[in-house]
């Protein structure tokens, strides 16, 4: 699933190309998730001002109005001008006047929603419950963050997978943040000092942010807007690592099953 980074790395990867486009057509192919929200004519003419994430959502915000896109589980965008005809997994295509915008899903978990803006009552519903940007530091409050942990008898792990504390640590990047951390994935998140707490804080800012510059991760079929994969995936210390050795201290790599997520440590280094 894409997740904050690999979302990130798309929106910089079009973000300065659509700028400014005038939509000329939107073509629609199998229904995704959730309906478009409005006739796809409906947006000819409208005019891309910029393009903004919030959490796993890209914002288009257009001159009347603002399209959000969700990448669901399996899907990718592309922006280009010279896009070949549409596959049986291309569910919308928006040609502008600077190139099109195509959403490719297999699965059609994704979704692209039509709304008046972010205070839309559509809108609201998904974004008012989103947790800090980790990225922003503006927005990432070590204090709330704190507060967030103390409140909650939940594991960490599933905790920082919810995202109503903090928005984009998905299943990767959460084993990766707790090893960082030196945190055991199922301890109570109540229950974790100030010391680890702040490692914690640190940890996710940081590999988030080393994720986004290496392009996002690339497991199976993710790859950006100009279509380049990410290679975050080649510098994971214990995702996907099980039976490996620990690269601190060389014991093995474990895996457990956390809400049906697959969660990857090391019982010697993540102590409770």
């Amino acid at each position: 699933m894409p997740e904050l980074p690999e979302v990130e790395v798309t929106r910089r990867s079009f973000a300065q190309q659509i700028q400014g486009a005038q939509v000329v057509s939107v073509t629609l192919g199998k229904p995704l998730r959730w309906a478009l929200g409005c006739e796809p004519a409906h947006l000819v003419g409208a005019t891309v001002q910029q393009v903004r994430r919030r959490g796993k959502y890209l914002l288009l915000d257009l001159d009347r109005g603002m399209l959000m896109i969700h990448l669901g589980m399996s899907g990718s965008l592309r922006f280009a001008s010279d896009l070949p005809a549409l596959g049986k997994h291309d569910h919308f295509d928006m040609h502008t006047s600077q190139g099109s915008l195509r959403l490719h899903d297999p699965r059609r978990f994704g979704a692209v929603i039509a709304t008046q803006g972010e205070s839309d009552p559509v809108a609201r519903k998904l974004l008012d419950g989103l947790g800090m940007e980790p990225l922003d530091e503006a927005h990432f409050i070590w204090q709330r963050f704190y507060a967030g942990l103390q409140s909650s008898r939940s594991p960490i792990k599933p905790l920082l997978l919810g995202g109503k504390l903090v928005v984009g640590v998905g299943n990767i990047y959460a084993s990766e943040v707790l090893f960082a951390s030196r945190i055991a994935p199922t301890v109570a998140a109540n229950t974790i000092s100030v010391q680890k707490a702040k490692r914690l804080f640190q940890a996710i800012r940081e590999i988030l942010a080393i994720a986004v510059e290496r392009g996002g991760t690339t497991l199976r079929d993710f790859s950006s807007a100009d279509g380049m994969p990410g290679h975050f995936q080649t510098q994971t210390q214990v995702y996907d690592r099980a039976g490996l050795p620990c690269t601190h201290c060389g014991k093995p790599i474990r895996l457990l099953r956390q809400g049906q997520r697959s969660t990857y440590y090391c019982a010697y280094c993540q102590k409770a």
